[in-house]
């Protein structure tokens, strides 16, 4: 498994242009597994950045999240010390 230095790639650089479209690379397309008429979330950080992310794979990790939620209230509440 790749770890996380060799996970994060720059892959150059976009214009946006008069009606606010960007062109992804295509190495990153490529890299990434992109499709044409993929869904992807823009995500905000800040005023600063924006985030790209494949809604296919924010399904999954919501579904993954949901499916523990139980088990993570049990473990917040008991380090809260919350019966």
């Amino acid at each position: 498994m790749k770890n996380r230095i060799e996970q994060r790639q720059f892959f150059g650089t976009v214009t946006m242009g008069e009606r606010g479209q960007a062109v992804i690379p295509s190495e990153a397309r490529k890299i990434m597994g992109l499709k044409q008429g993929e869904k992807l979330l823009v995500f905000g950080m800040g005023s600063e950045m924006l985030v790209l992310a494949k809604l296919s794979h924010v399904e999954k990790l919501a579904s993954r999240l949901s499916s523990q939620l139980g088990t993570m209230t049990k473990a917040i509440r008991h380090a809260a010390g919350e019966k």
